[in-house]
């Protein structure tokens, strides 16, 4: 079910890239990313993300993060492998394509528990730097 909130930054969440988007483009659905903005006066129901992958970027640059799996949500898909921010894939997508990430039912009464989280302040200062780099803009990492 898609988000009707906005979400927090640094908050991790699954994002439909598989409608409107063609290669090399991100093209796959599901797809965990990482908010970056909180609302902004005048953007309703839009959301500026990075993809996260689990497969480590070959060779890794300055716009890539590594995420441990700590980190991630404690569900199966998460928890084989660390993830990587991709800095320089960054996207701005409306509300209809979020949605947040199921851990699972808990309790006799089958509510659904999803996952909440978000990344600390030191590891959002690193995105950003890596946002950056991504933009081609890494002078400006430092005042980050």
């Amino acid at each position: 079910m898609p988000i009707t909130i906005h979400p927090r930054p640094g908050q991790i969440l699954l994002c439909d890239f598989s409608q409107g988007f063609k290669k090399p483009e991100m093209v796959k659905n599901k797809r965990p990313v990482v908010v970056l903005s909180g609302p902004i006066k005048g953007r309703a129901n839009l959301v500026t993300v990075a993809p996260l992958s689990s497969v480590e970027p070959t060779p890794v640059q300055e716009y890539h993060y590594r995420i441990p799996k700590q980190s991630m949500p404690m569900v199966g898909i998460f928890q084989t492998n660390d993830s990587w921010l991709k800095g320089d894939m960054i996207y701005t997508v409306v509300f209809h394509r979020l949605n947040l990430i199921l851990l699972g039912k808990t309790g006799t009464d089958g509510k659904r528990l999803y996952f909440t989280n978000k990344l600390g302040p030191d590891q959002m200062k690193q995105i950003y730097q890596c946002i950056l780099h991504g933009l081609n803009l890494g002078k400006l990492a430092i005042h980050v």
